[in-house]
């Protein structure tokens, strides 16, 4: 083990657990401070699955979720507990999926028929959202501030806050603040969509002059050396193999540069046209949630470009070891935003179909129907049923007005929380060091409830594959649908309530100083247990031992 430097760190667990607990396993409590070695992985070999280690044993901030099974729960029979996964269209067929994904039971797929009249018919596997009857799917939507001008444009437009009624205000500076979002968002999207344009070009022109010299395109940086040294009074080619090797360096293939181009531009054309209609493929009244027919049982879809559902429920699944867990695949998610009306359909799918946890790895800044979802948020709760989110990666302390992440279980108008039964988690690193926080994680001692690990999570692929996503707030989420999903399992008898704050107060809390880097200061560092609710990571060790005990008292 590489040796890279020392570290303070105090791990903490409160007082409460302690004296609660009375199983034969102790929770990780180092009781102070401690010399820790930092081991420093090489090889993404080494990474897969790392967040499933212990600080203790492997010097790494996992969630201690293999101790957990090797001295917890290796002679326990779990119950099976279904995640809803509300995302995008998930692959349920993929090798690695197959064997956990929900069935619903009461339905017979491909009769055309409402078997258990739940308002879906033939819905075998869960409901997409996104395609309809015919099998078009909406790839891209508009994102939710490009609804919210569309809303309130004819009432706003050109008008100041003077000649508004007072009742509508708040509407008002909300359409104010989505207009200046729209606004910064279309200049850097035409400004994505000439960066684009100008990569294909540039590397069009640089592969025609090397053809002159190397015939066939399976070349490489070696290939392309070799040819440097041969002509190295050629400007024109050396310059053409400068680029080349950038493009190869960059990854910067044909098939990425497509995939780049079509989303720059249909950002142009799609997700920020005003005049474009996103529910063109079924017409429906997108307030009422009771206009439900709309959707489809398929959730065939291209899974190279609506891939992040796959990913999501590959990370959930690993987290079962005996197959605890099975996954109910809602899709409401494309390129752009979701639809409040889609969030709170599934949300209430999920619950009335036997969910116990709801992961959704998704975020917006605005919020055009947010009462539709907050009483989505309380019917879950009525039900015992958790909501696990994301809280994005914009690297912002949400916790900052203007900041706030939808869906989020406040009242939209005077911010009072309305349930117990809602987890926003951000994303921590491998080591203990300035980067626990992820770079790109949104923080917030009053909006972020925990932090999970969320970079190099290993998980399922589109088209049968497996790979590391390399860093989100949603890796961090499944993670923590995951375990909560296992708490459920173990112990059936806990509230909603009790599994949140087991996973809130059994994490391991760390008072080193991370990046939280702002505008006026790029160097600010806070201590890592004031920059969420709890100031802890997950841990599922602990979180069972407290599971246990409250379950042998109960």
């Amino acid at each position: 083990m590489k040796i890279i430097k020392s570290f303070f760190i105090i791990l903490s667990i409160c007082s409460s657990f302690l004296c609660c607990n009375k199983a034969s396993h102790k929770p990780i409590n180092v009781g102070g401070v401690i010399h820790l070695k930092k081991n420093k992985l090489q090889s993404l070999k080494e990474l897969k699955n790392w967040h499933f280690k212990d600080v203790i044993i492997d010097t790494l901030v996992g969630i201690s979720l293999n101790r957990a099974y090797n001295t917890l729960l290796f002679n326990k029979k779990p119950k099976k507990v279904v995640v809803a996964v509300i995302d995008m269209p998930i692959e349920i067929n993929h090798s690695g999926l197959k064997n956990n994904i929900w069935i619903n039971k009461n339905e017979i797929a491909n009769n055309y028929l409402d078997d258990d009249k739940n308002g879906y018919i033939d819905d075998k596997n869960g409901w997409n959202f996104l395609t309809n009857k015919k099998g078009e799917t909406n790839y891209f939507v508009n994102y939710e501030y490009t609804r919210i001008i569309k809303e309130y444009s004819s009432k706003f437009k050109g008008k100041t806050i003077n000649e508004i009624n007072k009742k509508d205000s708040t509407s008002f500076n909300i359409y104010k603040r989505a207009k200046l979002k729209y606004a910064q968002r279309f200049s850097f999207a035409e400004e994505e969509v000439e960066y684009i344009n100008n990569i294909s070009k540039w590397k069009k022109e640089a592969e025609e002059i090397i053809s002159k010299f190397i015939k066939n395109n399976n070349y490489g940086l070696k290939e392309l050396d070799s040819l440097k040294k041969a002509f190295p009074k050629n400007k024109e080619l050396q310059e053409a193999i400068v680029q080349k090797s950038n493009f190869i360096q960059w990854q910067f293939t044909d098939s990425y540069i497509k995939d780049y181009k079509l989303k720059a531009e249909e950002r142009v054309n799609k997700l920020l046209n005003l005049e474009y209609d996103d529910r063109q493929i079924y017409k429906i009244n997108s307030k009422l949630t009771k206009d439900v027919k709309y959707g489809s049982p398929n959730f065939e879809v291209n899974f190279q470009l609506l891939d992040h559902g796959t990913k999501m429920a590959g990370i959930i699944a690993n987290v079962g070891k005996k197959d605890e867990l099975f996954i109910m695949p809602l899709a409401i998610s494309s390129y752009g935003d979701e639809y409040d009306k889609d969030i709170a359909l599934a949300i209430r799918y999920a619950v009335d179909n036997g969910a116990k946890v709801i992961n959704m790895s998704f975020s917006k800044q605005f919020s055009l129907e947010p009462k539709l979802v907050l009483d989505a948020i309380e019917y879950a709760n009525s039900k015992n049923v958790l909501i696990v989110n994301g809280a994005a990666n914009d690297s912002e302390n949400i916790d900052i007005k203007f900041n706030n992440r939808f869906p989020n279980d406040h009242n939209y108008f005077n911010n009072v929380e309305v349930a117990d039964n809602f987890l926003r988690v951000g994303s921590s690193g491998l080591y203990l060091d300035n980067s626990l926080r992820s770079s790109f994680s949104n923080f917030g001692k009053s909006e972020v409830d925990v932090f999970a690990p969320g970079e190099y999570i290993f998980t399922t692929f589109p088209s049968n594959n497996f790979d590391l996503v390399y860093g989100g707030t949603s890796s961090s989420t499944a993670i923590t649908s995951g375990v909560a999903a296992l708490l459920y399992s173990y112990y059936p008898d806990l509230t909603v309530s009790q599994v949140k704050n087991i996973l809130m107060n059994t994490g391991i809390e760390y008072t080193i100083k991370v990046n939280t880097p702002t505008k006026k200061d790029k160097n600010k560092t806070t201590p890592f247990n004031q920059i969420s609710k709890s100031g802890k990571v997950l841990n599922a060790y602990n979180a069972l031992i407290m599971a246990d005990s409250i379950a042998r008292n109960q």
